[in-house]
């Protein structure tokens, strides 16, 4: 199939003038030692330590204005990502108790307004998530953040530096799920009168950045923290403002006319004109799908595996990339092909016309027959790529076989909304599918939580129903082995799994591209849907 690049992917002809930017652009001007970005959201992240605003919501307010027990380690450009420590010096599990995990905090460590960071503050902060009757209990952060720790049913400070948390099963991704759990500072919280909405414009963490100001539809201000724990972690730039600029045009606009420093996701046939002028332009390869999740539930259309096989042998992912101008690899599975999970594939999906039409006639469909259903995209969002005009070459690609979409199209955060409600609660319309990008970076973030039968919303994210006892089994041998490489070959064999079974329409892996301007200095786009902008320096 010959794709023709969509209108919307032209971004070098269809700039908008500097005087059709959005108001807060104007305000943004350049300030020495001030790093302005663009981010894809159409808002700002909430500032309450678990964000929303998906993986982009973290990278820009969850790791700068907060820490977490575990960090990420993205110093480096060459290796995936991995965990170290974080407000928590070490982690361990008991080995007498395997459900129980205890984190030693690190000494020394200060919020922004001075005070010392305790035990009680981590207790809060998980009260805040998971504790329902808490006074503290903030509904808008436990949205986000109990679908990272699903396991977790107690937590309490042992001692002034010793934490405890205990799962409801044996769980070895625990330090994974709490690196999303940002800390925060419970005077902060009673000093705005015990309410979240109020501490929102008041943040108080302990990370690298401080919170000068925030406008939810605006931009957020945030300032080098110079007392950071971590001295080499200390921000080179002074400010760091954060601008929502959903739509791709909009952001090269701004780019080009200097309003701001960096975006996130150009539209590809921007980028060689962006190269022209003098932008730098980053990417790298990370733990990244795009993919559309299939409710497998009875009453789905896609119940049906020769159904699910028949589209993904429908997907000309050569094509897509070509409309991309390069800058993806082919979707094989839920991880880039190479990785440790995805190393030596049993199977891999390929472009095949008569082999989709021949499944879709044996499951009673055709092109003058077409199976008729819905899925939800959204027209922007963190990690999501060029998704309007995606979508539009999946339709087109999967009508060649009887397969008619129609799509329900929502705003990024909406959509995060509606697929922790699950595809039968009317807030989805009808949907029988939705397009998520998302993260893969452990094995419960990258596959267990979609597949798990007891984590359906709202205990987690599995979205379509999927219930298969084999998988609960083999999940269940994922979640008790501590072993590193011996995990690391059970998740192997679960993504091997996922894709035979076409679970997912698997179409692309973003190579998260950024462009920023030449004064832009000092970042190291890490293999990770995080970036660490503490290096970042903004000169001239």
């Amino acid at each position: 199939m010959k794709l023709r690049r969509r209108g919307l992917l032209r971004g070098a002809g269809t700039l908008l003038a500097a005087g059709a930017l959005p108001f807060d652009l104007a305000q943004a001007q350049a300030a020495s030692g001030t790093l302005r970005v663009g981010m894809t959201a159409a808002a700002v992240p909430l500032t309450n330590g678990v964000p929303d605003q998906g993986a982009e919501g973290h990278r820009f307010m969850g790791v700068t204005l907060y820490d977490q027990l575990v960090h990420w380690d993205l110093s480096k450009a060459d290796a995936p990502a991995v965990l170290v420590p974080g407000l928590a010096t070490e982690w361990k599990v008991d080995p007498a108790n395997p459900k129980r995990w205890t984190f030693t905090l690190r000494q020394g460590v200060k919020f922004h307004d001075g005070k010392p960071l305790t035990a009680q503050d981590v207790v809060f902060s998980f009260d805040r998530v998971l504790k329902t009757d808490a006074p503290h209990f903030d509904q808008r952060a436990a949205a986000f953040g109990r679908v990272r720790v699903p396991t977790v049913v107690a937590w309490e400070a042992v001692d002034e530096r010793t934490i405890a948390i205990e799962t409801r099963t044996v769980d070895s991704t625990l330090p994974y799920g709490v690196s999303w759990i940002g800390i925060v500072h419970q005077v902060a919280w009673e000093a705005a009168g015990r309410n979240w909405d109020a501490y929102m414009a008041k943040a108080v963490g302990t990370g690298p950045w401080k919170l000068e100001s925030f406008n939810i539809r605006e931009r957020a201000v945030l300032t080098r923290n110079a007392d950071y724990w971590d001295a080499k972690r200390v921000p080179k730039c002074e400010r760091l403002v954060l601008l929502p600029l959903a739509e791709p045009n909009t952001r090269v606009a701004a780019l080009r006319s200097n309003q701001v420093d960096w975006i996130e996701a150009p539209p590809a046939d921007t980028v060689p004109s962006l190269k022209q002028a003098g932008f730098t332009i980053v990417t790298n390869q990370y733990p990244h799908n795009w993919t559309w999740q299939l409710a497998t539930a009875e009453g789905s259309p896609w119940r049906d595996v020769r159904v699910r096989r028949a589209a993904n042998l429908a997907i000309d992912r050569a094509a897509m990339k070509d409309m991309l101008g390069g800058l993806m690899d082919e979707g094989a599975g839920l991880l880039p092909l190479g990785d440790p999970w995805n190393s030596v594939p049993r199977f891999k999906w390929a472009y095949d016309l008569p082999a989709a039409k021949k499944l879709m006639t044996e499951a009673g469909f055709s092109p003058r027959n077409p199976l008729k259903t819905k899925i939800g995209i959204s027209t922007s969002g963190s990690g999501q790529m060029q998704p309007m005009a995606m979508n539009e070459a999946v339709q087109q690609m999967l009508k060649e076989i009887g397969i008619e979409i129609e799509f329900e199209v929502f705003e990024w955060n909406t959509l995060l909304t509606i697929w922790r409600d699950g595809w039968k609660a009317p807030s989805n319309r009808g949907i029988t599918g939705i397009n998520i990008s998302f993260t893969a970076i452990d094995p419960f973030t990258a596959m267990i939580r979609f597949l798990r039968s007891d984590l359906t919303p709202p205990a987690g994210n599995n979205w379509g129903g999927f219930a298969n006892p084999d998988y609960d089994a083999l999940i269940g041998r994922i979640l008790a082995e501590f072993d590193p490489a011996a995990q690391t070959r059970l998740v192997a064999e679960l993504h091997a799994k996922i894709v035979d079974d076409a679970l997912f329409l698997f179409v692309a892996h973003d190579l998260n591209p950024r462009a920023m301007n030449r004064r832009v200095q000092g970042f190291v786009q890490a293999r990770s849907w995080f970036q660490d902008l503490t290096p970042v320096r903004v000169s001239g």
